[in-house]
């Protein structure tokens, strides 16, 4: 690992860090731009970053390249590998008997108030994602990469049940200050598959996960600030990769949304409106910092250098040409919730962990980047650290 003064960067280099979002089945793209700068690097070169940032979906991504910190190339290539064959059964249980044993317990629960049957915690079973991660993760080499130097920090954020707090568990290769700020709050831990399963627990979905005395559920609901962790850990340079597309449609007249348009909106802005926002106030704060160059700067704030990858296409419209490769279960499923057609695409495009659809993503991560090479390269500094010539 590269040196460092007593300021925790390295000698000459900036602390980079790396932000993923969550998008459920949509992080697929984070793989194809990992995989596409990874390209650009030779074989056996360690990470680009020093900071690891991820929620939901995206903090599973984070841990992956993390345990491979110390070969970027093979890392990437093993999370293009795992995405590159998903199927909905290895998320969760999708079988004919599965949906219908759902579908009836949730119907009994609501009919009879709870007084026969429960109401269920969750609308799907996602132990196949625990059986997933618990075989293709390997804890201990992510542990070893922080304690060998090969990474600075690891950040999965959850949100806390309990107190309704975001919470971001840190495993660093050295201490780090906690911070507690309204409504979040940065603590030590040793990463492991509760974390992750808690960051991506999907609400109403998949189940809250217990961790010590407390429950947790999806990093996105309360993570009004994704930035902070990568802030806090002292980067300099973000590079984050979101799933939603950069082209905005414009607003059409429409019939009243469903259940299944309201839910798809929802996790759209579940997993997107924080990052945009924060991004929004970092620049705010860049340009303030411009201005009083020859001033003295307001205490704890510093210039952060911001890139933003995103989707040129728009998920949802390759989630609707892919539709066919969702199990009929499913399919049968989200029709009841008025999923079909155009307007369905949005909350199909969170749900559809196939093949099909998550190579497609793969490879659109993968030319978004190569579009952009130059600039991201530069950003990395991957020419003079790490990769190949330009």
């Amino acid at each position: 690992m590269t040196s460092m003064d007593s300021t925790g960067r390295g000698e000459g280099r900036p602390r980079i860090a790396l932000i993923l979002p969550g998008g459920g089945a949509r992080s697929a793209y984070q793989v194809g731009v990992l995989k596409a700068i990874a390209g650009w690097c030779r074989p056996g070169q360690p990470l680009p970053f020093s900071i690891l940032c991820g929620t939901s979906a995206g903090a599973i991504n984070a841990a992956v390249i993390g345990a491979g910190a110390a070969d970027f190339p093979r890392a990437a290539a093993e999370l293009a590998r795992v995405w590159g064959a998903f199927r909905v059964s290895q998320v969760f249980r999708s079988g004919a008997v599965d949906m219908l044993r759902s579908g009836l317990h949730l119907l009994l629960a609501l009919v009879s108030g709870g007084w026969l049957v429960a109401v269920p915690r969750s609308l799907f079973d996602n132990t196949p994602l625990r059986a997933l991660l618990k075989r293709e993760i390997d804890f201990a080499r992510l542990s070893q990469a922080t304690r060998s130097g090969a990474l600075d920090a690891i950040a999965v954020t959850v949100t806390g049940l309990g107190g309704g707090e975001s919470v971001t568990f840190i495993q660093s290769a050295g201490p780090f200050e906690p911070w507690s700020r309204a409504g979040r709050r940065g603590v030590a831990a040793d990463i492991n598959i509760d974390h992750l399963m808690a960051s991506s627990a999907i609400p109403l979905l998949f189940a809250a996960v217990p961790i010590g005395h407390f429950h947790f559920s999806d990093g996105a609901m309360r993570q009004a600030a994704p930035l902070a962790p990568a802030i806090h850990l002292g980067a300099d340079r973000i590079l984050a990769i979101g799933a939603r597309s950069s082209r905005i449609d414009p607003p059409v007249p429409d019939k009243p949304p469903d259940i299944g348009d309201m839910f798809g909106f929802m996790l759209d802005t579940l997993f997107t409106e924080g990052l945009h926002a924060d991004l929004e106030r970092v620049d705010r704060i860049n340009a303030l910092l411009d201005h009083l160059q020859d001033c003295p700067r307001p205490l704890g704030l510093r210039r952060i250098e911001t890139l933003l990858m995103l989707p040129r296409c728009d998920p949802k419209e390759i989630a609707i040409a892919h539709r066919d490769a969702m199990p009929r279960t499913l399919r049968a499923l989200l029709r009841i919730l008025g999923v079909a057609g155009k307007r369905g695409g949005k909350l199909m495009s969170y749900l559809l962990f196939e093949a099909p659809y998550t190579r497609e993503l793969i490879r659109l991560g993968e030319e978004d980047a190569k579009a952009r090479r130059a600039e991201i390269s530069s950003f990395l500094g991957l020419d003079r650290h790490f990769g190949k010539a330009l």
